[in-house]
C-alpha cells in the first residue's frame, strides 16, 4: 500500500508547539495549497489541509516557520476519530508530516528582497542550511506561475523554408 503526501503552501497561523506527557513534542499547524483551476470568476480557491508533525521536525518548525511562510512538506494521510462533549463522533482526516523544508527566505516573505537561502530539515532530527551568494539586488523575482508566457508573448515568425518538413 502507498500512502505518500507532497505540499507545497503558505502556513495560515504560527504553528502550535505542544508536549506530550513523555515530553515528545508535536506542531499543529495549516497549510493553505492553491488549486491548479480558477473558479467561475476567475479566482484561484485554496484548501486548507491540516497537519501535524513530531519531535525534533516539531520544535525545528516552531521555530523557523511562522504565519505565511511558503514550505514544502512530506509525509502521509492519517485518520482518526473520537467522541465528543455532546457524544457525537467525530472523524479527523490530517496529513502527518515526516519532514519539511522552506521555500523561500524570511527577507523574501516579508517583501525586502535580500538573498535567498533556505533551510532543509529531514528526519531524523538533522538541521543544515544551504545559502547562495546574492548576485544583484535590483533583479525581479520571475515569475514562474501557470499565466505566465515563457516565451516572452510576441509571435515567432517561422517561414515555410526554415521547416524541416
Amino acid at each position: 500500500m502507498i500512502n505518500n503526501v507532497v505540499l507545497v503552501g503558505r502556513i495560515t497561523r504560527d504553528p502550535e508547539l505542544r508536549y506530550t506527557p513523555q515530553n515528545q513534542a508535536v506542531a499543529t499547524f495549516s497549510l493553505a495549497v492553491n488549486r491548479q483551476f480558477k473558479n467561475a470568476n476567475g479566482e484561484r480557491e485554496a484548501d486548507f489541509i491540516n497537519c501535524v508533525i513530531w519531535r525534533q521536525q516539531a520544535e525545528n518548525l516552531a521555530n523557523w516557520a511562522k504565519k505565511g511562510a511558503l514550505i514544502g512538506v512530506t509525509g502521509r494521510i492519517q485518520t482518526r476519530n473520537y467522541e465528543n462533549q455532546q457524544g457525537q463522533r467525530v472523524y479527523v482526516t490530517e496529513v502527518v508530516a515526516d519532514s519539511f523544508q522552506m521555500l523561500e527566505s524570511r527577507s523574501a516573505r516579508e517583501g525586502m528582497g535580500g538573498g535567498t537561502s533556505t533551510g532543509s530539515y529531514s528526519a531524523p532530527s538533522q538541521s543544515t542550511t544551504n545559502s547562495r551568494p546574492q548576485t544583484n539586488n535590483n533583479t525581479a523575482t520571475p515569475n514562474f506561475g501557470r499565466d505566465a508566457d515563457p516565451f516572452g508573448g510576441s509571435p515567432m515568425e517561422i517561414s515555410d523554408d526554415d521547416l524541416p518538413f
